[in-house]
């Protein structure tokens, strides 16, 4: 296969690369994922003459792509990792308008119609078929993992060295990784670390959370909430660390917490369960159906709820289940198919 990579160009990456084989454009968006999706068009464009097949993605890669679609005459496959619909303006920090400005957007996008729809989850199928988009035209195919990286066996001797550089020894440390996001729901995770100080005395929160500008508000959020919780002594800042070395810190965790109030996949449950870590999470959207493995699952947005998860796998009170994994190698089989699929009858 022969495949050119349109993306938004960040700072310090070439403006062109070859990378396994796979010719990779960026364009320059003044680091804004909107202005992509005006500023990627010509390249689109440019790029699709000739081509059997253009695949694209929610959110802002749709509209260049479906324009490049339009004109060349080649049909178009779009992954829908998320369909937020009304909850867009009930997520804190978006604020009315801002939430229903980006509920239109997406519901725009969704609506440019495209040649096969692909799910990340049966969750986000559900909340896609809602729109009234054709389930004929629907496919479920879930986010793949390298299990060869997210293999336990290569970080367990590493736990004693991780928890004696962050002074964490002795402590029970459960540990939330990722961006502040408006639908991740940490907010209630801190307001959760009082009610664990209370039942763990000698718990400590570790957070790994993104402070890119794009999330300069809700970071800046988090620390005065942080303050008003007077939990500063409770709670461990930690800067995004390599993903070469992110496996070593969920394995040097008594478990890993994903409060998000919704997940369209949930990378971060589904990368804790291969690494074997007991994980508390949200029970929403596609979590009940991605996690696996030692897990208690806790109502969205309920600080003591979260609380109470904690606790139970602190008293070894989790359900047990058999590992689900999520390979690589299925996922590119399976869009291999719809590509096959759509290409026959084109």
């Amino acid at each position: 296969h022969e495949v050119n990579l349109v993306t938004h160009r960040m700072k310090g990456t070439l403006k062109y690369e070859e990378l396994g084989g796979v010719k990779i454009h960026r364009v320059s968006s003044i680091h804004s994922r909107y202005i992509f999706s005006f500023s990627a068009i010509l390249k689109a464009i440019k790029l699709s003459k000739g081509v059997d097949l253009i695949h694209t993605t929610t959110y802002n890669a749709a509209l260049p792509a479906k324009i490049a679609s339009f004109l060349r005459g080649a049909p178009i496959v779009i992954t829908v990792h998320e369909v937020l619909g009304n909850n867009w303006s009930k997520f804190g920090g978006m604020g009315y308008v801002n939430g229903k400005f980006h509920q239109l957007f997406e519901y725009l996008i969704l609506k440019l119609r495209y040649d096969r729809y692909v799910c990340v989850s049966n969750s986000t199928q559900r909340d896609l078929l809602r729109t009234n988009v054709s389930k004929e035209k629907c496919s479920v195919v879930y986010n793949g993992l390298d299990y060869d990286f997210w293999n336990p066996q290569r970080y367990k001797k590493d736990k004693p060295k991780i928890r004696k550089i962050l002074n964490l020894e002795g402590k029970f440390v459960y540990l939330y990784y990722g961006r502040p996001g408006i639908s991740k729901g940490l907010e209630f995770l801190l307001m959760a670390v009082p009610l664990i100080k209370e039942k763990i005395p000698n718990s400590k929160l570790l957070a790994i959370v993104s402070k890119d500008n794009a999330y300069a508000k809700q970071y800046n959020n988090m620390l005065h909430l942080i303050k008003k919780l007077n939990i500063e002594q409770d709670v461990i800042l930690k800067n995004p660390v390599p993903r070469d070395d992110l496996p070593y810190f969920l394995k040097a965790s008594d478990c890993v917490v994903v409060p998000s109030l919704t997940e369209g996949f949930g990378f971060n449950v589904a990368e804790s369960c291969a690494l074997g870590v007991p994980v508390v999470a949200s029970n929403t959207h596609s979590i009940p159906e991605v996690i696996s493995g030692k897990f208690v699952l806790v109502e969205p947005g309920s600080p003591k709820s979260i609380a109470d998860g904690v606790v139970a796998i602190r008293e070894r009170k989790w359900n047990l289940t058999p590992i689900i994994k999520f390979t690589q190698r299925d996922a590119v089989q399976k869009y291999l198919q719809i590509y096959q699929d759509i290409l026959r009858n084109d």
